[in-house]
């Protein structure tokens, strides 16, 4: 990834003066326009923009938080637009790609549903193409930032890939084939709602034992907190670090301790990637892919989590012994990826738009022959 100009969005009063061009059609990303196309990835406390080149390159990044608590899907929809128009000021933007932290129907145009934001069943990519002037497109987030892994980052040249993204939760992806296996509904990769522990910890989604509940970042602040609350004599370390503020206690600060050798710490990460390895190995069980790429903030732990989870995937996997085995690596292009993978995927649906420009000058260029005649 090239340098690229950051900046911190602080929002602006234009107006919006943008209309969709067309809808977007299906075309391969090795015959896509190599043209400039914003990325935006949408989360629970930020949303970022970025404008992309045809290589992954991200030219310039804002970034703004997402509106506090909003209750309105068109205040986060205005953030978006105002973030898309700052970024036209200064770059020939062909599409837009969304990524969004929620379940994306198979038409890439409703968000039904977003855990951290008021969409319910929000035709959110038809509200956007109304109000800006090029194509958009929707996907869910775990998928856009598979498809950047796929296309510039630790997941080149697989043809089976799936990809974890550990964070507050476990979200993902599955490709195949240059292909972004979506399901018939649109909400294929939810693959922290597996159940794995039957009766287990209770998970927001209304179910008991989710994978997401032993393995993920939520998991590991609470085992952290737990035993801090409990005053347990291997918890002395973080107690001393926080103040005795157990609130503090976060998944960045037990990575960061668990570097520095405490011993609590690394047994809690050990314990993440050991469920981690369960997991990826029920998956091999389901798809058998070539590759696992792990991602989100929680991966930042790097061999102290995929360590474990690449021994216990080798324990737990089905036939271990007599068949290949998929390799598990970590995510290459960090929190950028979502953008990334948004920006490239809108690279897709770009041709029409240029073909839609093409006439208008066309048509431009005919008036004024005329005009003079």
């Amino acid at each position: 990834m090239s340098m690229y100009r950051e900046r911190v969005h602080r929002g602006t009063a234009k107006a919006t003066v943008l209309r969709t061009v067309g809808t977007r059609e299906r075309r391969s990303h090795l015959t896509a326009p190599r043209v400039p196309t914003v990325g935006i990835d949408i989360g629970g406390t930020k949303v970022m923009a970025g404008v992309v080149d045809a290589d992954g390159n991200i030219l310039e990044k804002l970034r703004t938080e997402t509106p506090d608590k909003s209750k309105s899907p068109k205040v986060v929809e205005d953030t978006i637009v105002e973030l898309v128009l700052d970024l036209s000021d200064r770059h020939d933007v062909h599409a837009v790609g969304i990524g969004a932290a929620g379940w994306v129907d198979a038409d890439r145009n409703r968000v039904l549903f977003a855990p951290h934001l008021s969409w319910r069943n929000e035709p959110l990519r038809d509200r956007l193409a109304g109000r800006l002037a090029v194509p958009v497109m929707v996907d869910n987030d775990a998928n856009t930032a598979a498809w950047a892994e796929w296309r510039f980052g630790a997941g080149r040249g697989e043809d089976h890939l799936v990809m974890i993204t550990l964070g507050t939760g476990i979200g993902g992806a599955i490709l195949e084939d240059g292909q972004v296996k979506r399901g018939k509904f649109g909400v294929a990769g939810e693959f922290g709602h597996m159940q794995v522990v039957p009766g287990g910890h209770r998970c927001p989604c209304g179910n008991r034992g989710c994978w997401e509940q032993y393995s993920s970042g939520n998991a590991l602040v609470r085992e952290a907190r737990e035993l801090a609350a409990a005053e347990s004599p291997v918890a002395y370390g973080i107690i001393d670090r926080v103040g005795g503020n157990i609130s503090e206690i976060t998944g960045p600060l037990i990575t960061e301790l668990a570097r520095s050798g405490d011993a609590m710490c690394v047994e809690l990460l050990q314990d993440i990637g050991q469920w981690l390895g369960v997991g990826i190995a029920n998956l091999a069980a389901a798809l058998d892919p070539s590759c696992f790429v792990i991602g989100g903030g929680v991966s930042a732990a790097d061999d102290l989590l995929i360590g474990p989870a690449r021994e216990a995937f080798r324990r737990h996997l089905t036939g271990r012994g007599y068949r290949p085995e998929a390799r598990i690596v970590k995510a290459q292009l960090g929190p950028e990826a979502g953008m990334v993978g948004a920006a490239d995927l809108a690279r897709l649906v770009a041709r029409r738009f240029r073909r839609a420009n093409r006439r208008r000058v066309e048509r431009y260029e005919r008036y004024t022959r005329a005009g003079r005649g």
